[in-house]
């Protein structure tokens, strides 16, 4: 059976302002609703002594720029995961010396060594003539650092609040 066409509108007039009765304020309601605030178009920086324009959302541009190397951030491991981290600190820092004394920094040679020491799934990456790692210690947290002809350090600490040993580029 097929519905004609005026009557099918007339039933669509009928719902659409059934469901509409209850949004319209009445009488007194209309009074006392709470009139709509203008929403911000746009984002400006606080700068003191300087009145804002009407239409923006103020911001600390200092807070801002903090908040923007976050992600760098490490997280804090408990003293059982430090010490077990602190105990591979030496003998990496052996084995990397090794490497330089040898002339070969490379990132394979770098992630050899994080591999022949038992730690697996390191990140390694060339920085200019640096060699920086990061890995997941045995018991968590990470070890990192960097290897160059200048620098050997081997450091540890927690996960970067990005995720991972090694911060992103």
């Amino acid at each position: 059976m097929t519905i004609p066409r005026p009557r099918l509108a007339a039933v669509a007039l009928i719902a659409l302002t059934i469901m509409l009765a209850g949004c319209v304020p009445r009488g007194d309601d209309a009074a006392s609703s709470p009139s709509p605030t203008p929403t911000p178009t746009a984002a400006c920086p606080e700068i003191e002594g300087v009145d804002l324009p009407p239409g923006c959302a103020p911001y600390d541009p200092d807070a801002a720029m903090a908040e923007n190397d976050r992600y760098r951030e490490r997280m804090d491991v408990d003293e059982d995961t430090r010490q077990d981290n602190a105990l591979l600190i030496a003998p990496l820092t052996e084995a990397f010396e090794e490497l330089r004394a040898r002339g070969e920094i490379t990132v394979d040679a770098v992630g050899d060594t994080l591999h022949d020491a038992g730690l697996e799934g390191p990140q390694v990456r060339d920085d200019y003539g640096s060699i920086l790692f990061g890995v997941a210690g045995p018991t968590g947290g990470c070890l990192f650092g960097e290897v160059s002809a200048d620098v050997v350090s081997v450091e540890m600490g927690g996960y970067i609040l990005d995720g991972g040993c090694l911060p992103s580029q």
